[in-house]
């Protein structure tokens, strides 16, 4: 009997995709790329994808509408999570690369078995600790608190200050955090939450480390690109993150010479939301070649899409 119970507490936390080697490493690096196998840059030794920090940069400054229309077009329907989420400073975006973590309801046998993996692979803390140990800058620690909100804190202050020690980023968390007032005096520090409640965490265990997860309707996958605004929060597939970025800018572009042309009465609004005809189009060039500082400065678009615009 005792057998058979540690044969499917095993059996559980595999299919969960928890699995703990003594190395640095919580799943193997083949299935990280087997998730991902239209990456084709550099990858992180756990085998996520490390999308560019020029692109992460870029990113601040796209939309969640251009993201989602972008994704959406190459069949990804299901990235983005609006709903209620508490916004630590809501003027400020969550841009960087996803490390995972998934808790579930603690049950004794299930939580003995994950501290032991545990113990065995040196780990130091308790397991709420563990992702955040494994952080690097540019990355944003994603957790599925299952929406548990009293005794479902997973941060706090001082995790929230090792979390930006190590990332120099933010979380994403489907569940709650405490000590708001401390987490919000965390210079760069942002927090996408469900909620805030004074209690500590309790009666949880993690499951799943850097592997899959999922966030309200979203399957996250680590290396993904978060990209959390106030409408929400939209997790782009690392593949896609650089044609995001680089359509998002030419379609700034364009958006802001129309604008341009129409408040100066050069053109109508009609003629700027139909398809433009070649005198237009050669006056956009033309706009684009002499404002191409203040599409830098103000607008954040990239030398290399100035430099596309003009070619075209």
């Amino acid at each position: 009997m005792r057998y058979l119970e540690s044969f499917f507490i095993v059996l559980f936390a595999c299919c969960l995709g928890f699995q703990l080697p003594s190395n640095a490493q919580t799943i193997p690096k083949e299935k990280l790329i087997a998730l991902t196998p239209q990456w084709q840059g550099e990858r992180f030794e756990d085998g996520r994808p490390r999308v560019p920090d020029h692109i992460l940069e870029r990113m601040e400054h796209v939309t969640i509408e251009e993201a989602w229309g972008i994704i959406r077009g190459e069949g990804y329907h299901n990235q983005f999570e609006g709903g209620e989420w508490e916004i630590l400073h809501p003027d400020e975006p969550v841009v960087g690369r996803a490390l995972t973590a998934t808790y579930s309801p603690a049950r004794p046998g299930v939580q003995e078995y994950i501290d032991r993996q545990g113990e065995n692979a040196n780990r130091s803390g308790p397991p709420n600790t563990w992702p955040i140990d494994m952080l690097e800058q540019g990355d944003v620690y994603v957790a599925d608190g299952y929406g548990k909100v009293k005794d479902g804190t997973l941060i706090g202050d001082r995790l929230g200050n090792t979390i930006y020690a190590n990332s120099g980023n933010g979380v994403v968390l489907h569940g709650s955090s405490r000590d708001r007032e401390g987490l919000a005096g965390i210079e760069g520090f942002n927090a996408f939450v469900r909620d805030w409640h004074p209690s500590y965490i309790r009666e949880m265990m993690l499951i799943g480390l850097n592997s899959p997860t999922r966030v309200g309707s979203v399957t996250v996958i680590p290396g993904d690109v978060v990209l959390a605004k106030q409408d929400g929060v939209i997790f782009i597939p690392a593949h896609l993150a650089g044609r995001v970025v680089s359509r998002s800018e030419m379609i700034r572009t364009r958006d802001s010479f129309a604008h341009d042309r129409v408040r100066s009465g050069t053109y109508t609004a009609g003629q700027m939301d139909t398809e433009w005809t070649q005198a237009i189009e050669e006056d956009f060039t033309q706009w684009v070649e002499k404002n191409a500082d203040r599409l830098k400065e103000d607008l954040g678009v990239s030398q290399r899409t100035i430099n596309e615009l003009l070619e075209e």
